[in-house]
């Protein structure tokens, strides 16, 4: 199979494309023809080092994708070859920048008909991220006020959304360039962060989706009310020092399983949520991806057209 792998750690060269061995459906497992698979953030932060080592080369990235079942292991009967499909590797699996992909198929859900293989692999783990960061974690409620920083990624444009539909008062971040297209997504107070500092506009928050990392995450604790909650995941494994003990912070558990992938479902064919902005790219073109999603200032999604 064809495949875009990393043979050691580093910057963006360190990507090759070509043939690799051809994956084989373990027990519980379907092995899926790929069509698309989407750049993630954490994509280019495991091709660097940032992430934990890899020890095992060559390495294929990517954790979502949209495709084909062509073969079902042992015990699996809840698909069939032909089925078009859509999900996110479990935690600690990669392997979704090729042709084919083996995974467990519990953490994989039917392709809805009314959507390309391309916009599911768009919106699968944003929107796994979201939803269990806004509705598992934060638990947002109608009529609270939540902050969303970076409002023009994929997971927090997803965010934004979601948070509307359920009835919340939501404010973002965003550049210049970027402000329409966040208030597009139904924030309903979008300010300019190269223009001033977010805590002199926003305050007194319920909640803050903090996507960004850096000075902005120690920064948004300043924002909340008495008793408010911050989810990081921009920020590693553990939410950064909280300054406040009247407020709390969390660090969002995104696990694998159908009920979330079939939520995004729900969510896309209700029209609470529509799909970002998508930038097609080649696989063969990984390395160019990679450098646009580490640049971050990335709106929308990147996805490969694999097949």
């Amino acid at each position: 199979m064809k495949a875009a792998y990393i043979d050691g750690q580093g910057a963006p060269k360190v990507l090759k494309y070509g043939d690799l061995p051809d994956p084989q459906a373990g027990p519980g497992e379907v092995l899926v023809d790929i069509h698309a698979a989407s750049v993630n953030g954490a994509d280019w932060k495991v091709r660097s080092g940032q992430y934990a080592q890899i020890t095992e080369f060559p390495y294929v990235l990517g954790r979502d994708f949209s495709g084909v079942v062509a073969e079902c292991g042992e015990g699996v009967s809840d698909f069939k070859p032909g089925d078009a499909v859509f999900g996110v590797c479990p935690g600690g699996q990669e392997g979704c920048y090729a042709e084919k992909l083996a995974v467990d198929a519990s953490v994989v859900a039917k392709k809805p008909e009314g959507f390309s293989h391309v916009e599911m692999a768009a919106v699968s783990l944003i929107g796994l991220t979201a939803i269990v960061s806004i509705e598992d974690t934060l638990k947002i409620e109608k009529g609270e006020t939540l902050l969303v920083q970076g409002g023009a990624g994929g997971v927090a444009g997803f965010a934004v959304q979601l948070a509307k539909s359920l009835g919340a008062r939501v404010l973002s971040t965003a550049s210049t360039a970027n402000l329409e297209y966040v208030r597009a997504l139904g924030a309903d107070v979008v300010i300019d962060y190269t223009g001033g500092d977010f805590a002199d506009f926003f305050a007194n928050c319920d909640a803050v989706f903090e996507t960004v990392g850096g000075t902005v995450a120690e920064r948004s604790y300043g924002v909340l009310k008495p008793g408010g909650r911050i989810a990081f995941i921009g920020s590693g494994p553990q939410p950064p020092l909280c300054p406040r003990d009247d407020v709390t912070p969390l660090r969002p558990k995104v696990g694998r399983d159908r009920p979330h992938l079939e939520r995004i479902v729900d969510l896309l064919e209700s029209g609470a949520v529509k799909l970002p902005e998508i930038t097609p790219y080649p696989l063969s073109e990984a390395r160019a991806a990679h450098e646009v999603s580490e640049g971050r200032h990335l709106r929308g999604k990147l996805v490969f057209e694999i097949r």
